[in-house]
């Protein structure tokens, strides 16, 4: 499971006994219920690195901004041999960085009001059809045409890099939208400068926190691949004043202001002319 419900209700709780009165044999396991409402980059980044790590035939649970259209479906995705149910909102897109093999249209009854709880539960029911021998087209509709999204991307240049911030960790670590293998294909054996907030440089990779004394700042390339910011037993967020990457900032502020805050937003890598 991984959603932006949060915990302090009984919404996570109430998800999990519906699946369990399908089919009680069966291990649920809590991703997250922390994501940031509406954030699309920041779910994805999660999403993707955490799906990657489970064994074929395992389903997958992403309920992120549900409610962000009129909803009449939800979406269910066979790929790679995993099982990927979400709200047709364009994440399924971003989470696999490509169109998924099969994908189908679980329909919701026409009523006025639609729950979560109310999605999750035929949800549960197309899950344990499949986990008994159904496929994925006995349980849903193949006419479906989903909206996609792209993954964010950095701006790539011939001498730069411009990535995003997407995700801020429990310790103010903060991920950028680059990763490792761009980064070689870009960089080229050349020397390099890490700016943010205009005068905070960063001209090394680090392997460890380690590689550099306690309060001084660090890169590296984290366990999912991605270009980490950080600062040794300190919190580079709070104390650089970055923040992550939000898609609903985007559309809503204006232009004047969203420039600030897109520049808190933003790591640069700069390569040797």
């Amino acid at each position: 499971m991984i959603t932006d419900i949060g915990e302090q209700d009984f919404l996570s709780g109430a998800i999990k006994g519906q699946f369990l009165r399908y089919q009680q044999d069966i291990n649920i396991i809590d991703i997250t219920h922390a994501l940031s409402a509406f954030n699309y980059p920041q779910a994805a980044y999660v999403a993707r690195n955490a799906i990657k790590n489970y064994p074929t035939g395992t389903f997958h649970l992403i309920l992120v901004n549900i409610f962000d259209e009129k909803l009449d479906h939800m979406l269910l995705a066979e790929h790679n041999g995993n099982f990927i149910a979400c709200a047709d909102n364009g994440l399924l897109t971003m989470i696999l960085e490509e169109m998924p093999q099969k994908v189908v249209a679980l329909e919701l009854e026409n009523i006025a009001q639609k729950s979560a709880l109310f999605c999750t539960n035929v949800i549960a029911k197309a899950f344990y059809e499949l986990n008994n021998g159904k496929t994925i087209e006995e349980v849903g509709s193949s006419a479906v045409k989903m909206v996609e999204k792209n993954p964010l991307r950095p701006i790539i240049g011939d001498n730069f890099i411009d990535g995003q911030i997407i995700f801020i960790d429990n310790f103010g670590n903060v991920i950028v939208n680059i990763n490792k293998v761009e980064f070689e294909a870009n960089r080229k054996g050349r020397k390099f400068s890490i700016i943010f907030k205009r005068d905070e440089v960063i001209d090394k990779i680090s392997e460890t926190y380690s590689d550099v004394a306690e309060s001084d700042k660090l890169a590296f390339f984290n366990s999912a691949g991605y270009l980490e910011i950080a600062i040794n037993k300190g919190n580079a967020s709070t104390l650089f004043g970055l923040q992550g990457y939000s898609e609903k900032q985007q559309k809503t502020l204006g232009q004047q202001y969203l420039n600030s805050r897109l520049f808190y937003q933003t790591v640069k890598v700069y390569f040797e002319s």
